[in-house]
């Protein structure tokens, strides 16, 4: 069984845990490694018995957020909000015309926002989505301009909400972004996600380590 098997079947169960131990530099540029341990809670001694030890090297890292200490599942996504700024084209999101309730719109598109990221993004942590030349009622006021620049699923949704408050929407997609390398190697990345941590990378590895428990 491949290891990376292996480890999502420990995790997930209702008596079932992982303890991510130790993150840290690996020897090779944009390499992380994180050890951990999956585990079964054991109600006769009232607490966790191990059962395999793991050795996750992320390679060619692009984003992380990681926590130690227990968690309770796992998940190596390729289709995720988290991976948008990172595998979709960045558009231009431009606009013009008035809405009839600016306030209304501000709301909307900050609740596009949450809809799209869900817990995983905040607006104030990405200041390159919205265009920060103005505060968004001033932008929004002048009728005409342009909202952002962000990943192309944001602005789908970006300019849905413009066209719904009466106003014009126009989007101006990357053109030189790539999926593939001049070597046709994708330059696609995946999130691996331990909760709410997290390791946005070009690949990973999976290794079993120590004495594995039945």
């Amino acid at each position: 069984m491949p290891k990376r098997t292996q480890l999502f079947e420990q995790l997930g169960g209702e008596q079932q845990y992982g303890v991510l131990l130790v993150a840290q530099m690996g020897g090779a540029p944009n390499e992380i490694q994180l050890i951990l341990e999956t585990a079964e809670y054991d109600p006769s001694v009232e607490g966790l018995r191990p059962k395999s030890g793991y050795i996750i090297r992320a390679l060619g890292v692009l984003e992380h957020r990681v926590t130690l200490g227990v968690f309770g599942a796992a998940a190596l996504a390729e289709d995720h909000p988290l991976l948008y700024h990172h595998n979709t084209p960045k558009v231009s999101v431009h606009f013009d015309g008035k809405p009839d309730d600016i306030h209304d719109l501000v709301l909307d598109i900050s609740q596009a926002y949450v809809s799209t990221f869900l817990e995983w993004r905040h607006l104030v942590e990405m200041p390159d989505d919205l265009n920060r030349s103005m505060p968004l009622v001033d932008l929004l006021q002048r009728g005409v301009g342009l909202l952002g620049v962000m990943p192309k699923p944001l602005g789908e949704r970006m300019a849905r909400v413009l066209k719904h408050h009466g106003m014009n929407a126009s989007l101006n997609e990357d053109t030189l972004f790539e999926t593939n390398d001049d070597h046709g190697r994708s330059k696609l990345a995946k999130a691996l996600i331990l909760d709410s941590s997290y390791i946005i990378a070009l690949d990973f590895s999976f290794e079993t380590m120590g004495k594995q428990q039945k």
